[in-house]
């Protein structure tokens, strides 16, 4: 086993994070939460709500991700659509998805205007907002963004693609979850839809990401054949710790590893223990704990000999809760007690660096121009 013990163990001081799937505007619109607001105040007003399991469980806020010094991350827009019969939850037209879309984009727009987040565009934009964190982090500094879509269905054509691109849009994930118009994506099966094969070509003419989360292993190799530009997977975890299509393979992981790109480790406590059962198993029962993302974290490294292709993507507050993540995770800015497990397992303050933050930058700014 590759043991990291290469240089001195890293201290207690907070470092720089990046986190490479979070679904704020879902947040934001879907949910109704002002995360502008304190994350007792955001449980307080949904104390008494029960439309969704997770209502007053939220670990993400604007004050929580700067006290855990996220000061960059990959926001999603995300809406599905869902065709007649569906079980699913989504929206029953992609044009209906496309504007909720639309919708998640002007509030990125108004957190912008408020001063609360930056879009990040280009190695210029990157740089500049990563000097600012690193050099004089405040309470008030604006977080930085990349905007990412989870699942391609309200992209009412492939040709939409250059649109989205010019409103910032960086990456797609093709799929989510079940039948996608453009690829199947978890629960389901089968590969590539005949649109998928038109976006991955459009993608690929703007140089945007290919975000492999969520396809099943059918499209995943298709995708990796028919694709030669960047790709990354923003939040996936690892079947030989977790069994399920759900997680990626030691071989697709190595095949990544070969394309170059970064791996996020997501929070989700079924992602994280290999025999939870959806209404019976709890974090507190399956005693899930920040522990086990480092575990993944590991097993990445492990596969790829080095800490260039681990990270974080931890989907928090991605439709779950404290109801399904880790035990001792409370809030976000939990996720700067990764540092300190990864130093006792012997990685060095440049390792935790790299896989905190320094694997994302490292790839954006090789991507954008």
């Amino acid at each position: 086993m590759l043991r990291f013990t290469h240089g001195p163990a890293t201290g207690s001081t907070a470092m720089l994070i990046c986190d490479g799937h979070l679904d704020l505007a879902m947040n934001a619109l879907e949910w109704n939460r002002d995360l502008t607001r304190s994350l007792d105040e955001v449980r307080q007003r949904e104390r008494n709500l029960t439309d969704k399991p997770d209502r007053g469980q939220n670990v993400l806020t604007f004050g929580e991700m700067r006290t855990g010094q996220i000061g960059l991350c990959v926001a999603t827009q995300i809406a599905r659509y869902v065709e007649p019969g569906s079980s699913l939850p989504g929206w029953n037209s992609p044009d209906i998805a496309w504007a909720v879309t639309q919708g998640q984009l002007a509030w990125y727009r108004a957190m912008e205007d408020a001063g609360h987040l930056v879009q990040i565009v280009d190695r210029d934009s990157l740089t500049r907002h990563v000097a600012l964190w690193q050099d004089a982090p405040s309470d008030h500094a604006p977080i930085g963004y990349i905007l990412s879509l989870e699942g391609a269905d309200s992209l009412l054509s492939p040709a939409h693609v250059e649109r989205a691109y010019g409103y910032g849009l960086r990456a797609i994930g093709p799929a989510h979850y079940g039948p996608g118009r453009y690829a199947p994506g978890t629960g389901a099966s089968g590969g590539l839809a005949p649109l998928g094969r038109d976006l991955l070509r459009q993608m690929r003419q703007l140089n945007m990401i290919l975000d492999c989360t969520h396809l099943t292993d059918e499209a995943f190799w298709e995708a990796l054949e028919l694709f030669d530009g960047p790709v990354w997977a923003s939040h996936n975890n690892c079947r030989a710790l977790v069994p399920g299509s759900r997680q990626f393979s030691d071989d697709q992981i190595r095949a990544l590893i070969a394309r170059d790109a970064v791996i996020g480790v997501a929070c989700d406590a079924w992602m994280l223990y290999p025999n939870w059962i959806p209404g019976t198993t709890t974090p507190a029962s399956a005693d899930v704990r920040i522990e086990h993302c480092a575990d993944h974290i590991d097993h990445i490294c492990q596969l790829s000999g080095n800490t260039r292709h681990s990270a974080i993507g931890s989907d928090l507050d991605g439709g779950y809760g404290r109801e399904q993540c880790p035990r001792d995770l409370d809030s976000i800015a939990d996720l700067q007690r990764l540092a300190g497990i990864l130093a006792q397992r012997g990685y060095n303050q440049a390792d935790v660096e790299s896989i905190l933050h320094g694997n994302w930058v490292r790839q954006l700014m090789k991507i954008l121009s």
